[in-house]
């Protein structure tokens, strides 16, 4: 009797081992590829997708070396330029081919090593997202670098994440993905206009946002600036998250206008920013709407095939996080 009464009792741990060894496999490691958006796709949006594709990491590196077959993408990224007289200007820290114009450098800010991106546009066509391997699900990632080289992007940083929440509307490119809210949660909007603008989840539903012109709206927040004011206390952070971290954030200054925030942390050499000080540094450098995206380990910025930053998790090695989105600049 006590033989079968400890038999059972393995049955059942077993069981229960399995399955939560799936629940946490399922959660963050399986992928799943959601074959279709909640808002049906034209023709045109289909052949603007990005095809998937499997990417190596041969070439990546940080700091001032190159990744070589980014640089190549780059190259090839500013013949598709709109004909104009004007000569491009490319350098370690500049790109202008007369419609794009970007302009890189790093700050000291707080015991921080800030790269902050300054972008000016001729047309909000060329502000873009992109999805991990061009596709939209669970667990679908790639490093931002590859994600940058596939979609031919001059300036990239990561995203939201959006595929490690289960809520939290996900608009890429007019597409509607996912619908639903992420209650009391700060979105970033930007319009097909290019105008940008920090909403509340409680007061739109995302086809609601889609009907005012939505073309992105990221969902990670919170917000740092709307109107040129900042919107968040001292002292509060995302979740349990610490109080100095690397940051990614995305700012707008005025019309096609934006900056493009990246902050190492974790490290000796550069402790990281709280919210507030990320506030405080882009409401400095002018920006009217501000919006911090996922940070952490998943903070990277790539600038002409280039990692600029050095991503990091724990501050023990300087290696990129794969994310399942970025934000991009290119044609």
């Amino acid at each position: 009797m006590r033989v079968r009464k400890y038999f059972f009792a393995v049955i059942y741990g077993v069981i229960l081992t399995a399955f939560t060894v799936y629940a946490v496999l399922d959660t963050f490691v399986i992928a799943r590829v959601y074959e279709t958006p909640v808002q049906p796709v034209t023709d045109k949006e289909t052949a603007a997708k990005t095809t998937a594709t499997e990417t190596g990491t041969d070439g990546v590196t940080t700091g001032s070396e190159s990744l070589t077959e980014g640089e190549t993408t780059a190259k090839e990224t500013t013949e598709k330029a709109t004909e104009t007289e004007f000569t491009p200007v490319i350098t370690d820290n500049e790109y202008n081919d007369g419609n794009i114009k970007i302009t890189v450098t790093e700050y000291e800010y707080n015991d921080t090593a800030v790269y902050v991106a300054d972008v000016i546009l001729a047309s909000p066509d060329y502000f873009k997202t992109a999805l991990a391997h061009g596709v939209y699900g669970k667990n679908v990632t790639a490093k931002t670098s590859e994600q940058a080289r596939d979609a031919g992007a001059i300036l990239a940083i990561n995203g939201d994440y959006y595929g490690a929440r289960e809520s939290g509307y996900v608009i890429r490119n007019g597409i509607l993905y996912r619908n639903k809210a992420k209650s009391k949660t700060d979105l970033f909007v930007v319009y097909e206009n290019g105008e940008t603008e920090i909403v509340s989840s409680s007061d739109y539903t995302a086809e609601e946002l889609l009907e005012k012109g939505a073309e992105d709206v990221f969902c990670f927040g919170p917000g740092l600036l709307s109107g040129g004011q900042i919107t968040v206390d001292d002292g509060f952070e995302v979740s349990v998250a610490m109080a100095s971290n690397p940051r990614t954030a995305v700012g707008m200054i005025d019309a096609l206008h934006y900056v493009f925030i990246v902050s190492d942390g974790r490290t000796a050499e550069s402790r990281g920013l709280s919210l507030y000080e990320l506030a405080c540094f882009m409401q400095d450098l002018g920006c009217e709407t501000a919006y911090n995206l996922d940070g952490g380990g998943s903070s990277t910025m790539v600038f002409n095939g280039r990692i600029i930053n050095n991503p990091t998790t724990n501050g023990r090695r300087i290696t990129e996080r794969s994310v399942s989105d970025i934000v991009y600049i290119g044609y």
